[in-house]
C-alpha cells in the first residue's frame, strides 16, 4: 500500500481519481526553513526533506510518495499566502501574467526511487476585481501554493497552458503511473 506523505487533499484527490490505493500520512518537515530562491531547487529540497521525514517516521520498506509545489510569477516564488492581504498581493502578481507552477515528487519503494521535477506554465488574463474579492472571501486559497487554484478560481482566466494540469495541482500523476505498475 502506497503512503502519501502529504496532508494535501488535492494530492489525495488526484490519486483517488486514478484508482491508486493509498494511506495518507502527514510527515513533519519545515519547508519554511528552506531558503532556496530558485523554484526548482526549493521544491526538490522540500520534497526530499518530506521523504526523509516520512522514512524516519514510517521506515523505508513501504512505498512512499512525497511532493512539493511552488508558484512563480514575475521572477518571484509565491508561497502559501499568510492572510487575505498576502493572497491579494500574490494573486495581483499573477493577474495578466505568465505563471509557472513547479512540482517535485519523490516516489520510493524497497526496489526503486523516482524523482520528477515538472512545471506547467499558464498565461492568465487579468483577474476581475469583484471575482477576485469573492475568491479571497471564500478562503479557498488557503493552503494553496501561490493562492492559485487552476481547477477553480483561475480556470476562466487561462489564456494558454503548457504542461500537465496535475502538475499545477501538486502531483504529476501521468509521470508517476508507470512507476506504480509493478
Amino acid at each position: 500500500m502506497l503512503i502519501l506523505g502529504s496532508g494535501s487533499e488535492t494530492r489525495a484527490k488526484i490519486l483517488r481519481a486514478h484508482g491508486i490505493d493509498f494511506v495518507q500520512k502527514r510527515c513533519d518537515f519545515d519547508e519554511e526553513a528552506l531558503d532556496h530562491t530558485i523554484p526548482e531547487n526549493f521544491v526538490y529540497h522540500a520534497a526530499m526533506g518530506k521523504m526523509k521525514a516520512c522514512e524516519a517516521a514510517l521506515g523505508s520498506e513501504v512505498p512512499i510518495l512525497t511532493a512539493d509545489t511552488v508558484v512563480t510569477a514575475r521572477g518571484e516564488i509565491l508561497r502559501k499566502a499568510k492572510d487575505d492581504a498576502d493572497a491579494r498581493r500574490i494573486l495581483a502578481m499573477q493577474s495578466g501574467s505568465d505563471v509557472s507552477i513547479v512540482t517535485c515528487m519523490v516516489y520510493k519503494s524497497e526496489k526503486k526511487m523516482f524523482v520528477d521535477l515538472s512545471d506547467t506554465v499558464y498565461t492568465f488574463a487579468p483577474f476581475d476585481e469583484a471575482d477576485l474579492e469573492r475568491y479571497i472571501e471564500s478562503g479557498e486559497w488557503r493552503g494553496k501554493a501561490g493562492a492559485c487554484m487552476v481547477e477553480g478560481f483561475c480556470k476562466p482566466y487561462i489564456r494558454s497552458v503548457r504542461g500537465y494540469e496535475s502538475c499545477a495541482m501538486g502531483l504529476t500523476v501521468e509521470k508517476l503511473l508507470p512507476w506504480l505498475e509493478d
